[in-house]
């Protein structure tokens, strides 16, 4: 696979244009990973993710039903919500629960996070269960749904381990690794794991989820200030593909396995 410096070398680019950078990193460099597993008590599976100033906290729970079009199907599902915490940005965000429901972004979100996860599981042998992802923003810096993601999949494997313990499921349903990041084109410059300022200004915006084997689950992305080609698009899950791929092997480290 290209490198950074080969990708840029064919857009006419020397070498990678690291001041512009708020925080002084390669175009190719995704920010600090930590993950901290078991981070709630009463969850089956948790974990808090911590990437640059983004953290998430995310829980999966089961419960012995599925939602009515699952019902007599013997197929079990998974699906998520996701919220912002009012003090995760710089100003007060108002709780949607006062609103009613969740707004727009945030419904998108929930689903986004579901489609993700369900990529990764064998639902059939999970049984007529649900498995339900809770990702709660504490802090904001960018990239909340990327991180949403990559800590969810820990929260859920852990969760689907606690099953086969149990002795409830046979064998762990989990058929893929999932994870996603961010990645945009920021004063012409690919450019890897957007935090808030990059995100703010890049010209084009994109956010990436694949599996472990590099098959591509979802991709969203927008020309903010200007158009971009197919090629540029290319490039940029390039880029994509090896932030999640360095991504996994935190998710591995984290989860105690190869």
């Amino acid at each position: 696979m290209a490198s950074i410096e080969e990708l840029l070398k064919n857009k006419g680019i020397s070498k990678p244009k690291v001041a512009k950078r708020s925080d002084q990193r390669l175009p190719d460099e995704i920010r600090p990973v930590r993950i901290t597993r078991s981070y709630c008590k009463h969850a089956m599976g948790s974990c808090l993710i911590e990437v640059g100033d983004t953290r998430v906290i995310c829980a999966a729970n089961v419960e012995n039903k599925v939602p009515p079009h699952m019902k007599n199907t013997g197929s079990g599902w998974v699906t998520a919500e996701y919220g912002m915490l009012p003090s995760s940005t710089n100003t007060r965000m108002v709780r949607e629960s006062s609103k009613g429901r969740p707004q727009g972004r945030t419904h998108e979100i929930q689903r986004l996070i579901g489609r993700s996860l369900r990529a990764a599981v064998n639902l059939q042998e999970v049984g007529e269960r649900t498995i339900w992802i809770d990702c709660d923003v504490l802090q904001a810096d960018g990239g909340t749904r990327t991180a949403s993601i990559t800590g969810a999949f820990v929260a859920l494997k852990d969760a689907l381990t606690s099953l086969v313990f149990q002795q409830v499921i046979a064998r762990n349903p989990i058929r893929e690794q999932v994870a996603a990041i961010s990645v945009g084109i920021v004063d012409g410059v690919p450019c890897l794991d957007l935090n808030y300022e990059e995100d703010s200004r890049a010209d084009v915006d994109m956010n990436v989820v694949m599996t472990g084997g590099g098959s591509i689950v979802e991709i969203q992305g927008t020309a903010e200030g200007r158009v971009f080609t197919r090629e540029q698009m290319n490039d940029l899950v390039d880029l994509a593909q090896n932030g999640i791929f360095e991504l996994m092997r935190l998710q591995n480290a984290a989860l105690g396995t190869p």
